[in-house]
């Protein structure tokens, strides 16, 4: 058994700490926010954001961070990607040398244009980093659905630690020591989600999805494998098993936000709508300067930006991608 805390009590955090309390750890729950720690103690519940999954009892719930932290073996987390660096930031003279912090957010840092785990380590360079990714809506992981994810780290030892304290009869965790690649995967496929679900607003198809999931997965790769990344990695569990679970379901933020913003809702509305943060929106810009400086042509993320930030239609959008200069779709296959 280990001593465990989730540092945010969003759905997913909410999500991993009855999915880990059932593989019999020692559980608590750190929330930013006063009130929501109070509600969250009193009711166990995220009533607005999962409903239906409750706390059991023995999960300290607190809003004291140095609590939450010290004396911890494992530091979850949970919160969004926006705020990775100054959650890291405050809790750095609480952390002791050896802990292990398992990032489950999925981002790119917009200013340093940093993966998370890089974030985490440069707030934190006591802490042993790893990342947890893949495919797992918290509406299903809180309800035991089966899923399955990949845990990245520097060391196997340190992975498969990881790996054995998620792992169960619902929730399989396979081992990678591709931390970049497994990050960026879970990063930038919410922005090709923002454009399935703008596709989805718009009335188009199945056809168009199964293109953009495909199109997505090869400009996620390119610039993945550009930036160091394993090819093998972006064919997996964190790249195009995360890509089309969040291209194609309705747990889907991204998509959702996408699906209003087809409709003709502006970004704003569509992410006040939705509720929660919309992490691809977040990610895009930098997707898209990454891909100007590893120059990796990345066309469904750049008309995801003209939407989101210099509000070009969405049927725009898709003409220009139709349009495109005609291409052979794998350019590393050689004619006869």
């Amino acid at each position: 058994m280990a001593n465990i805390s989730i540092i945010g009590a969003g759905s997913w955090g909410m999500a991993l700490a009855v999915l880990l309390h059932g593989n019999g750890h020692k559980m608590s729950v750190w929330s930013a926010l006063p009130a929501e720690a109070e509600e969250l103690s009193r009711t166990r519940e995220q009533q607005d954001k999962l409903p239906g999954v409750r706390l059991p009892e023995d999960i300290q719930v607190t809003g004291d961070l140095k609590e939450a932290v010290c004396g911890k073996e494992v530091l979850v987390l949970a919160v969004p990607s926006i705020y990775i660096r100054s959650t890291a930031n405050k809790m750095k003279d609480f952390v002791t040398k050896g802990q292990i912090a398992v990032c489950v957010a999925k981002g790119i840092e917009e200013n340093s244009l940093e993966i998370l785990t890089d974030v985490i380590q440069e707030e934190l360079p006591d802490v042993i980093v790893t990342a947890l990714s893949g495919p797992s809506h918290a509406e299903e992981v809180g309800r035991g659905i089966p899923t399955t994810c990949v845990v990245g780290a520097q060391s196997r030892p340190i992975a498969e630690f990881v790996q054995n304290l998620f792992m169960s009869p619902t929730f399989r965790v396979y081992t990678s020591p591709d931390m970049l690649g497994i990050e960026l995967g879970g990063a930038l496929k919410n922005v090709v989600a923002l454009a399935a679900g703008i596709a989805d607003g718009l009335g188009y198809g199945d056809n168009t999805k199964a293109a953009l999931i495909t199109r997505g997965i090869a400009e996620i790769s390119r610039l993945g494998v550009a930036m160091g990344g394993r090819l093998e990695t972006f064919y997996g569990l964190s790249g195009i098993g995360d890509l089309i679970v969040t291209c194609a379901s309705m747990h889907s933020r991204n998509r959702k936000a996408g699906i209003l913003m087809g409709q003709g809702h502006s970004m704003e509305e569509a992410m006040e709508q939705v509720h929660m943060v919309v992490e691809g929106v977040y990610s895009a810009k930098a997707a898209l300067s990454l891909a100007k400086k590893y120059e990796v042509e990345m066309p469904i993320i750049e008309q995801v930006n003209q939407i989101l930030f210099s509000q070009k239609s969405p049927g725009e959008a898709v003409k220009d991608l139709m349009l495109r200069d005609k291409k052979i779709e794998a350019g590393s296959i050689d004619w006869d």
